[in-house]
């Protein structure tokens, strides 16, 4: 699998460099972003860029100018799909910022923040999916809660322990006991006849597709909320959902080894966003 990286004001074919003592490489300062490639495009990219700056201001690093980013998104995929002979059907598009080359220590150097954008293809996550609970938790009154950032370390741990146990991805609780968010998406659980996702309050990550998923499904009458889950309660839901940029919604077919009914509700999340999603690449 080939990957092409824009780094330094252009695409480069060696893989790159940044400086060893970049800020991202040293203490993990920095933040970025991940888009879903569709037809050679980037989707969602307005937003992401919106929650890239929010991450941004709060790791207090100045974000590089939105025209500069779009810039190097519109280099990276023009040489990615030179180098595959057309558009990507399907790929991985990241956008990472760090605070630039800065000290061993947790100070920062008045420095330019260094921008990475990455592009590479990707495979569809397969049909059936299956999660597992871990004993970490997410803290939600984190100085950096609500923040992609690059310290994902805690993530690499709690879902190398979820494939241990034959999952594909791993389910995180917060200090309080509530059910929080995966390593890379974030959840859905069907509560009643309603679906019901973690608030940003529980710490999770504002996901794009959580976020248009809920701006969907209100428009369109499927009965969503916001509430916090006790995280005791996977082990009776009869369905749980996962949503990310590059699953987009979807369901789980087994969660710590017990196999999921499923339900109508959560079949009908799965398809509206599939509907609505192709609609517009920039919704």
């Amino acid at each position: 699998m080939t990957t092409t990286v824009w780094v330094g004001g252009h695409v480069v074919a060696d893989g790159g460099r940044v400086a060893a003592l970049d800020h991202g490489v040293t203490v993990g300062d920095g933040a970025f972003e991940t888009c879903k490639i569709v037809d050679g495009e980037a989707y969602a990219l307005t937003r992401h860029l919106r929650r890239l700056r929010r991450s941004l201001d709060i790791l207090a690093i100045t974000p590089p100018d939105d025209g500069q980013v779009r810039e190097a998104v519109a280099q990276t995929l023009a040489a990615a799909f030179a180098g595959a002979g057309g558009p990507l059907p399907l790929g991985r598009l990241r956008i990472t910022v760090t605070a630039g080359a800065g000290p061993l220590g947790s100070e920062r150097s008045d420095v330019p923040p260094t921008l990475v954008v990455a592009a590479a293809p990707a495979a569809p996550w397969p049909g059936h999916i299956e999660v597992a609970s871990v004993p970490w938790t997410r803290n939600e009154r984190s100085a950096v809660a609500g923040a992609k950032t690059t310290s994902y370390a805690e993530n690499v741990v709690a879902l190398r322990a979820a494939k241990q146990k034959g999952a594909h991805e791993a389910l995180l609780a917060n200090t309080a006991g509530m059910l929080c968010e995966g390593t890379g998406s974030n959840v859905v659980v069907l509560e009643g006849d309603r679906l019901v996702t973690p608030p940003l309050s529980s710490g999770c990550l504002a996901g794009i597709s959580r976020e248009l998923f809920l701006e969907w499904a209100r428009e369109e009458g499927l009965p969503v909320a916001e509430e916090d889950v006790p995280f005791e309660r996977l082990a009776f839901v009869e369905d749980l959902l996962l949503t990310s940029s590059t699953r987009d919604v979807q369901q789980v077919n087994v969660v710590d080894g017990r196999v999921l009914p499923g339900s109508p509700l959560g079949k009908a999340a799965v398809d509206l966003f599939a509907r609505r999603g192709a609609e517009r690449l920039d919704p």
